[in-house]
């Protein structure tokens, strides 16, 4: 293909680029007047033509400086000269034809190289579209309890401390027993969890790709965040008051165990859960604990409860383990998660991304700030349905049976 014919089909294609763009501004507007907000579909799509858009222009480029020195050299680029060509026109055949006299030897460099002569100015870099990412961990904290909403900034619950049952077989006409129930009135506070970059006004608007990256990237940091404070929040200050901060701490509950694994423990732990009226129904552990219970293995060598070949979900005695780096290597916790009975999460504001040119200096500067931030809280109703610790004592080596 020509490069006037290349010029030719990028402008065709940079005019249809252009129609759907035009297309997508008009559904855009349509959109912030009727909602106040952007359609996340339409958003990826604008910025995907916008990229496209950009590539079509970097081509036409190309194509239009090959064009000039085309038109500069005036005819068509140059082929590489063949071997025969080199040596027939060269001086010493001719005078060699004209004399032929002994032998003609003649040293001919025939390589194509990437050498502006030669190949040079056909190889330009491929470019992969997008930016390649770190990679992000998987985030299972919150799927592992019920969400509700709220629209203050603190969860106010009444939570049972005794009960004194005193019912009984009552003979007739005889007084009726009393039982007793008190309670204490406590509160979870909504918590803010937020961070911010600045970035120049230029760079976005000429990649629109980006903007939708970092939206992302900040979206992932703040559930990151999210999942650390859900598990092992301090309750102190600022912090959300994690479950496994409030959990009872781990006891046997009297079980006589020889040559105690990790397994055993962890279903000592669900005993106590039972032992306190719950149903614990998720265990939670680090990757690496997990790793280790699954490579454990008989004397002979042999997976003790694992197959290697078959696609298992991780469980154990009935109830779903969550392999999570949240979870310090060599602490567990198991409880009950699910159903709000336990413990239930509360979201105030979900994950916004605003962008703002009025902070600080941004406004002479040609700066922006991105801003992503939630508000989210936390109740455990019954801490009771909670039990939480560790793997000390119990040998390390997944090949010793631990």
């Amino acid at each position: 293909m020509t490069p006037e014919q290349q010029i030719e089909q990028i402008n065709a294609n940079l005019k249809t680029v252009g129609d759907q763009l035009k297309t997508m501004a008009e559904k855009a507007d349509a959109d912030m007047k009727n909602r106040g907000t952007l359609d996340q579909q339409l958003r990826a799509d604008i910025d995907k033509t916008l990229t496209t858009q950009g590539e079509l222009l970097a081509r036409l480029s190309t194509a239009e400086q090959l064009l000039a020195k085309v038109q500069n050299g005036g005819g068509a680029p140059g082929q590489p000269q063949s071997i025969g060509a080199k040596i027939t026109e060269s001086e010493d055949f001719k005078a060699f034809s004209a004399n032929p006299k002994g032998d003609f030897k003649m040293s001919v460099q025939a390589a194509v190289t990437s050498d502006g002569a030669s190949a040079g100015d056909l190889i330009v870099p491929d470019r992969i579209p997008g930016i390649q990412a770190p990679a992000l961990r998987r985030l299972t904290i919150r799927d592992l309890i019920s969400w509700g909403r709220t629209s203050s900034n603190a969860v106010e619950y009444a939570r049972e401390l005794v009960f004194t049952n005193n019912a009984a077989p009552v003979a007739e006409g005889a007084q009726k027993p009393e039982s007793d129930i008190t309670f204490e009135a406590t509160q979870a506070p909504i918590v803010t969890i937020a961070h911010w970059i600045p970035a120049s006004k230029q760079v976005i608007a000429d990649i629109p790709m980006l903007q939708s990256y970092i939206d992302g990237r900040l979206r992932y940091g703040l559930k990151f965040k999210e999942e650390a404070q859900l598990l092992k929040g301090s309750g102190v200050g600022l912090n959300i008051n994690g479950i496994y901060t409030q959990a009872s701490a781990y006891a046997n509950p009297g079980v006589l165990v020889q040559a105690e694994t990790r397994i055993d423990r962890l279903r000592l732990a669900l005993l106590q859960v039972e032992l306190a009226e719950y149903w614990a129904d998720g265990i939670v552990i680090s990757p690496l604990d997990w790793a280790a219970i699954e490579l454990t293995k008989t004397d002979n060598n042999a997976y003790l409860f694992a197959n290697p070949r078959a696609q298992n979900l991780p469980g154990l005695w009935g109830r779903n383990v969550v392999p999570t780096q949240a979870m310090d290597m060599g602490d567990f916790l198991v409880g009950a998660f699910g159903g709000a009975l336990a413990v239930e999460g509360w979201d105030r504001e979900d994950v916004t991304v605003a962008i703002s040119e009025h902070d600080r200096d941004n406004f002479v500067k040609n700066m922006l700030t991105i801003r992503c931030e939630e508000r989210v809280g936390l109740t455990v109703y019954r801490p009771q349905a909670f039990v939480k610790g560790d793997f000390d004592g119990i040998d390390a080596d997944p090949g010793t049976g631990g």
